[in-house]
């Protein structure tokens, strides 16, 4: 008989957990589970899994992995076959694609009610809602951070991390270094619009600068005006006016780092993980630089686990009890402990120690103050300031006008996507 791990969930009143404790016995269920390969996410899943079917001997989860450039199309493909998997791990930006292609159906709310997800998890998971139900919910949350190289900081005798941005400016120039030949082989801030800093001159700058990048749920584009201007034109400015920047440097942003060849690298609670395991990088983590006003932003995303279209009947209830074990407390303080990801319940990432951890605190911490683009096409959108940035690089064209020109062709994206 398939038995219930609740793990101080969603409450004590899941109605659907209770009819399946209450059904007859049944056979051994089988269900499948598919994420990409992130090697500290396979160690955390492979541990949840081991609890779950500990706590539940006649459910066996298997679980497959992909490379993330294949893991979209591969479940694109098996789904509408009725292959793949029963439960499946999505980026929080693919949900409408996921919807509407119907690769994935909502989760039930009785035993996953709106209200008590709303007043449990961090607000930017109520992007997974749709018309009073959840489709997905996460494990866990990501935000941003400054992390900065403690050597070279005391090589420089910088005594510590900056708070503002104009002292983020004016320690990278301390930190930067170049050759006989005028090229930089140590970056005082690493930068790359193809990393998260698309996500950081969106969500961030541009409210730093006073603007906001969207309005009417994010469906209109707002970044076209003074503040998105006077945020294109700091982020350009790192490099073409500080010189304390390349973003061709070492190729990527995260291995100029690792590298020990960059003073200041903006990344997701994602990469903490890779940082611990790289040797003889002495590293520490601040909250992002707050912006001329003192304003803090910051970007927060996730990915979540949804139950897929071709689960049903004994799969289907297999199913919804692993993906109330896997939104569960302590399953996402397991994920804290081994991927560094942040827990999506606020009562689980702001305790004390969380809160205030060294290397955790400052993303947790700057939950409190993020915001969840609300994607039409991720892809596509970032993607189209990436071509903003290389259109001022390469072409020389004015700012003014890049910025413009990105903030049409987005509106035209939205507007074919919500059908205005």
């Amino acid at each position: 008989m398939i038995r219930n791990l609740r793990h101080a969930a969603l409450g004590a009143t899941l109605s659907t957990a209770a009819m399946i404790a209450a059904a007859p016995a049944q056979a051994q269920v089988t269900i499948e589970y598919w994420q990409y390969f992130f090697e500290a996410r396979v160690t955390a899943m492979e541990q949840l899994i081991e609890n779950f079917e500990a706590a539940n001997p006649d459910i066996t989860v298997n679980m497959t992995t992909f490379p993330y450039a294949d893991y979209r199309t591969r479940t694109a493909v098996a789904i509408p076959a009725g292959e793949g998997p029963d439960v499946v791990q999505l980026f929080y930006g693919w949900l409408n694609d996921y919807i509407e292609a119907e690769l994935i159906q909502p989760l039930p709310v009785e035993a996953f009610p709106p209200d008590e997800i709303n007043a449990e998890f961090f607000p930017m998971v109520q992007a997974m809602e749709r018309d009073g139900q959840y489709y997905a919910l996460p494990t866990a949350v990501r935000s941003l951070a400054l992390f900065y190289n403690n050597r070279l900081f005391e090589a420089a005798g910088i005594d510590g991390p900056p708070e503002t941005l104009d002292e983020m400016v004016e320690i990278a120039a301390a930190l930067t270094e170049r050759d006989g030949a005028g090229n930089i082989t140590q970056v005082g801030l690493t930068s790359g619009m193809t990393a998260q800093d698309h996500h950081w001159w969106r969500e961030v700058l541009v409210r730093q600068f006073g603007g906001e990048p969207y309005t009417d749920g994010y469906r209109n584009v707002a970044y076209d005006s003074e503040a998105g201007l006077a945020a294109l034109n700091f982020y350009h400015g790192l490099s073409a006016e500080h010189g304390v920047t390349d973003a061709g440097f070492m190729d990527e942003p995260q291995a100029a780092f690792r590298a020990g060849r960059a003073g200041m690298h903006i990344d997701g609670s994602f990469r903490i993980g890779a940082l611990e395991g790289t040797r003889g990088l002495d590293w520490g983590v601040t909250e992002l630089p707050a912006g001329p006003d003192g304003t803090r932003s910051n970007y927060s995303s996730y990915w979540v686990n949804a139950i897929t279209s071709r689960a049903e009947g004994e799969e289907y209830d297999a199913a919804v009890l692993f993906m109330d074990y896997i939104t569960s407390p302590e399953a996402m303080q397991i994920w804290l402990d081994t991927v560094g990801e942040l827990p999506a319940r606020q009562s689980v990432g702001m305790t004390d120690e969380n809160a205030e951890h060294p290397v955790y605190g400052p993303f947790i911490r700057g939950l409190e103050y993020a915001n969840t683009t609300i994607f039409a096409d991720e892809s596509a959108q970032r993607q189209i300031l990436v071509e903003m940035l290389e259109r001022i690089n390469l072409q020389g064209q004015d700012p003014a006008e890049s910025l413009a020109q990105a903030a049409a062709t987005e509106q035209d994206l939205l507007d074919a996507y919500y059908g205005e």
